[in-house]
């Protein structure tokens, strides 16, 4: 599954350039650029993502797992779908990037309660900033934040590292360098 991964992250996800010409969230630019909607929203993409993932937590004892909205909520549903069709169910929940100002006034939506144990997800980590704001959210909600799980680990500008700082485990399904040695390979 994961070689059927980096297949499709190459061929749909993955941009590369001879100079940086990829503006990046942090305001930098780079050679390479991973835009990994267009695989997370996919239903094959979907599918090996969730049971990747759901493989990578299983045994846990994870009660639910989510993440910043945009690039976290397909890969926590496809977490969650995979994890009822193999009779181990976790929630999934979605971190929202400002909170609501009317109604129930949230930062997380779905079904957690204090005290559970959740994994954050992400598609791509670069400074790790959208998933710090995640592990924030998810400890100021009074969620137990036992791991990180990313798409894609852009192996660079600290991400892993700054993520490391807040949880103990951050795993990838996907590096970079994974992911240019394939390009490499398929550009020879």
């Amino acid at each position: 599954m994961k070689d059927r991964l980096k297949e499709l992250i190459l061929e749909y996800a993955f941009q590369f350039s001879d100079e940086p010409i990829f503006k990046l969230a942090h305001g930098g630019t780079s050679q390479f650029y991973f835009n990994c909607k267009k695989l997370t929203l996919d239903p094959e993409g979907q599918y090996l993502i969730g049971n990747l993932v759901f493989d990578s937590i299983r045994g846990s004892d994870v009660d639910a797992i989510g993440g910043l909205t945009l690039g976290a909520d397909p890969i926590a549903n496809a977490v969650a779908y995979t994890s009822w069709l193999r009779k181990d169910p976790i929630q999934s929940f979605v971190v929202r990037k400002k909170q609501k100002d009317h109604g129930i006034v949230n930062m997380i939506e779905g079904k957690v309660r204090p005290g559970d144990r959740v994994v954050v997800v992400d598609d791509v980590i670069t400074t790790g900033g959208s998933t710090l704001q995640a592990i924030a959210a998810c400890r100021q909600s009074r969620l137990d934040v036992i791991k990180v799980v990313v798409l894609v680990d852009r192996q660079e500008m600290r991400g892993r590292e700054n993520i490391l700082e807040e949880v103990p485990q951050v795993e990838a399904l996907v590096t970079r360098s994974e992911i240019l040695d394939l390009y490499r390979k398929r550009n020879a």
